[in-house]
């Protein structure tokens, strides 16, 4: 028998006043509550467990696109499965099965209409849409706005926040099918480049992470060409005896090595 039903019958059967006997009594249904609220909140922690590891692995094979770059619909995707994964998370009735088909099979779903978008342009104008200029050559196309419904003071509001505060100086203002808004400015208003004034420059390398809070990272180290020794070396000549004394190091586009104390930041 278990532990409030040996409690029950003991309050039940004892020679002790009638107080004791509630008292034994309310601290029996005390015990079962707690027991089963405890049950309950373990096996909700579960679900979140199983169903937070299953969600990362879905976005994962998804890809690595942030929201604001989603297409509709992996957009609608993305609340299908966050929608199916609360259910079953805290509603204990319902089988944790039934939130996992869903979302494998959403997810299969995901994975194939993206191939079909990425092998048919039919498919992805379908699905996805089309770019809509909204400005070209500096002027308003009045049409393309009242179709899409934007709003002329929130474009004006995105074209600010790129730095263009004149609509005559965009040559093209594309709205893209993932809600981003593309700006081509004209040529007269783009400053000059090398390339512009015959300039012959370097090509920048591929910035490399080499040391992160003192633990060297030698896979990086490896990628960008350079030796242990030469590390070392490299760090005695800015007077750091010690790699562990780094916080941060970097191989810079430049092919130097950029290095950042513990602390030297602090004020």
């Amino acid at each position: 028998m278990s532990e409030p039903g040996r409690c029950a019958r003991f309050c039940f059967s004892g020679s002790s006043g009638s107080w004791e006997l509630i008292i034994c009594a309310m601290e029996t249904i005390l015990i079962e509550i707690l027991a089963r609220e405890c049950s309950t909140i373990l096996l909700i922690a579960v679900r979140a467990l199983v169903l937070y590891v299953l969600l990362v692995i879905v976005m994962r094979l998804m890809g690595k696109r942030q929201i604001g770059q989603l297409q509709p619909f992996e957009l609608v995707i993305t609340i299908i499965i966050a929608e199916l994964s609360v259910v079953p998370m805290s509603n204990t009735g319902i089988p944790l099965t039934n939130g996992i088909i869903g979302i494998l099979v959403l997810l299969a779903a995901e994975i194939f209409i993206s191939l079909l978008v990425l092998n048919s342009e039919r498919v992805r104008a379908l699905v996805c849409g089309t770019p809509t200029i909204l400005i070209n050559n500096g002027r308003l196309i009045a049409e393309a706005l009242q179709r899409l419904r934007v709003n002329l003071h929130d474009l004006l509001e995105q074209l600010r926040g790129k730095e263009y505060p004149n609509v005559s100086d965009i040559a093209y203002a594309i709205l893209e099918n993932n809600g981003t808004l593309s700006v081509i400015p004209k040529a007269d208003v783009v400053p000059p480049n090398a390339r512009d004034l015959g300039r012959a420059v370097t090509q920048p390398l591929f910035p490399v992470t080499l040391i992160v809070d003192g633990n060297v990272n030698l896979s990086n180290l490896k990628l960008a060409g350079i030796a242990m020794d030469t590390l070392i070396a490299q760090a005695k000549l800015r007077q750091i005896p010690d790699l562990r004394d780094v916080f941060f190091a970097q191989m810079t586009t430049q092919g130097q090595i950029d290095w950042h104390l513990r602390g030297e930041g602090d004020g």
